[in-house]
């Protein structure tokens, strides 16, 4: 019986060697010293909301969804990718998309702009309010 030669294969120590020091450059930078370190923010995860916690969570990446389609949308109707007959079809299926994005939060108690997730020091997750295809 043979054993697998342990020695790394030829290259890969410059691509660890690489990666080893991309690691070390994305730590978190030290703590200052003196100053009380801030508390770990954990997930509440109360058993009755952790259904409609989900529900909020999906419906959110759906509008993200749906609006980055929506500015890609845009962007061809733009550059004039589209013929006029695919423009209108482009609109009609953003609007019922929208329709049913409305509705579905409708019937949970939501409205869309309860779908933004805050995400700390890189803003909102959804981009601000802006005209859409239905305005």
């Amino acid at each position: 019986m043979t054993t697998p030669d342990p020695s790394p294969a030829p290259g890969l120590d410059t691509v660890s060697d690489t990666m080893a020091t991309a690691f070390r450059l994305i730590q978190a930078p030290p703590e200052p010293p003196g100053e009380p370190r801030a508390p770990a923010r954990r997930l509440r995860t109360d058993p009755d909301r952790v259904g409609e916690d989900l529900l909020k969570l999906v419906l959110t990446l759906v509008e993200l969804v749906r609006q980055l389609i929506e500015r890609q949308a845009l962007r061809r109707v733009d550059a004039g990718d589209l013929t006029d007959e695919q423009e209108e079809e482009l609109g009609a299926t953003l609007l019922a998309l929208h329709d049913r994005m409305t509705e579905l939060c409708a019937e949970h108690g939501y409205g869309l702009e309860d779908l933004n997730l805050d995400l700390g020091p890189l803003g909102p997750l959804l981009p601000p309010d802006r005209p859409s295809l239905d305005e």
